[in-house]
């Protein structure tokens, strides 16, 4: 029996559609299931070696392992660290300068011999003798003279209980602002990290888009070949795809680039292959008295600055105290005679005490302490210039960052229903285009929004994982 014209024409029709839904079935799971698929191709984005046998397995690393690691080989981290230290031991080393030192002094002086009397008549018969009794130089005590002591001093004053306190609070600024350099290391790995989990969901979208793509060229040159379009529709479908091709080569290369950058903080060959355990499911935004009430505890740009505002008054209490003096204590016990003996010839100890004490007064320094105390209360007004203004932009930065994360996280339930809403968009589109009753430019376009949606999806997930963290770490508790 021979089918009319117009039946066979519905046929054709009927089989185009039924293929184009076939192939098409699974783009619109593919694409919501897009972060499902995210480890799998983060794992095939891993660098690739010469010898793929001889790789050790790859290590899954967390977020807090990646903050673990950097700061173990950041060097700005570790300077801060280092600072920090450094402080600690100055501390101690102005402590130390408040309690008496002690040291013990060993000594011996030879003087040329000269003429002279001394007290033993015996010796005047012997000019030879005579003359090498006594030093040639006045201010020597014999030709020979040995030092044996030990020796004690304390300084007295106000300035060494100063310089402790200077110490205390130049420990509580490096404290703070090791603090400070700590946050800022968690804030780039977060963003590394997240950077480079969203590049390996990226491939998997750009890769969807080129199979859509491929499809699609596939679907034109059938429709070509049974003469229901004309080429310009291949055409249009194949710049489509050879588009679609060259993004998912980017998305790759850049993935590659993401896991460099962070594979520089976390390892000392960034070529090493890891994957990255992401969530997932992000934590939902704290609530906001929580947040006030973590920032309010402890938050070390408003350490630093209150630290350096009290390290400034402290300088100028330093400068003012140039108008004081100083007393200085000093006690010796040992031996300072011609033989190095507990007697002397005569039978007389030589072992013997002195103890001194000397009161330093300023009297005049042509103004130069008067000048250091104008220069210590210009940096002090400074100092609080800076606290004030740390104050003011705390509170800024809380509102900003909260608005934020509550915004992003609100956004990405939105985000995941633009993506269903344009995969369908696409299913319904290209059924139609099947049918032959829409042309190409819609199938192209519905094509370009499902990959605009689902890449807009992933920015959003970036965009609240890194809001999320900043907020955390505005109030200390990442």
């Amino acid at each position: 029996m021979t089918l009319r014209r117009p039946h066979k024409r519905l046929l054709q029709l009927a089989c185009l559609a039924s293929l184009a839904t076939a192939a098409f079935a699974q783009q619109p799971s593919a694409a919501v299931d897009a972060p499902r698929a995210a480890l799998a191709v983060q794992q095939q984005a891993a660098p690739q070696s010469a010898s793929v046998a001889a790789q050790p397995p790859a290590a899954a690393i967390t977020l807090d392992d990646a903050i673990a690691r950097a700061r173990a080989n950041e060097p700005t981290f570790a300077a801060a660290v280092a600072a920090s230290r450094n402080a600690a031991l100055d501390q101690s080393i102005a402590r130390a300068a408040m309690l008496p030192n002690a040291v013990y002094n060993n000594q011996f002086i030879y003087t040329q011999g000269g003429a002279g009397l001394i007290p033993d008549p015996a010796k005047l018969k012997d000019p030879q003798q005579r003359s090498a009794s006594l030093p040639r130089f006045i201010a020597n005590n014999g030709v020979h003279e040995y030092l044996s002591q030990a020796s004690v001093t304390e300084n007295i004053g106000l300035q060494q209980f100063n310089a402790a306190s200077k110490a205390s609070a130049s420990l509580s600024v490096a404290t703070a602002e090791l603090e400070v350099a700590r946050r800022g290391l968690v804030a780039s790995v977060v963003g590394l990290f997240y950077t480079a989990s969203s590049a390996g969901r990226r491939i998997a979208v750009a890769q969807r888009a080129a199979n859509e793509a491929a499809s699609l060229t596939t679907l034109t040159q059938q429709r070509e070949t049974a003469r229901e379009v004309a080429h310009a529709d291949v055409v249009k479908a194949q710049l489509q795809q050879q588009q679609r091709d060259r993004d998912l080569t980017d998305a790759r290369l850049e993935a590659d680039r993401a896991r460099l950058d962070l594979a520089v903080l976390l390892f000392p060959d960034p070529r090493t292959p890891y994957t990255l355990a992401v969530p997932d499911a992000p934590p939902p935004v704290p609530a906001r008295a929580d947040v006030e009430a973590a920032l309010a505890r402890h938050n070390p740009e408003l350490a630093s600055a209150l630290a350096s505002a009290h390290l400034a008054d402290l300088n100028v209490t330093s400068a003012r105290l140039g108008y004081l003096p100083d007393l200085s204590l000093n006690y010796s016990y040992g031996i300072d005679a011609a033989q190095f003996a507990r007697y002397n010839q005569l039978g007389d100890r030589n072992l013997g005490y002195s103890a001194s004490a000397t009161l330093n007064i300023p009297l005049w320094d042509w103004f130069a302490t008067r000048d250091r105390i104008r220069q210590s209360e210009i940096n002090r007004d400074v100092a609080r210039a800076a606290l004030t203004n740390t104050q003011r932009k705390l509170i800024a930065d809380l509102e900003e960052v909260y608005a934020e994360a509550v915004a992003a996280h609100d956004q990405l339930e939105s985000l995941d229903l633009s993506v269903t809403t344009a995969a369908e968009s696409l299913r319904l589109t290209r059924l139609s285009y099947s049918a032959g009753e829409t042309p190409i430019l819609e199938v192209v376009d519905a094509e370009n929004s499902l990959t605009t949606a689902e890449l807009a999806r992933e920015d959003g997930i970036v965009r609240y994982q890194t809001a999320l963290a900043n907020l955390q770490l505005l109030t200390g508790t990442i």
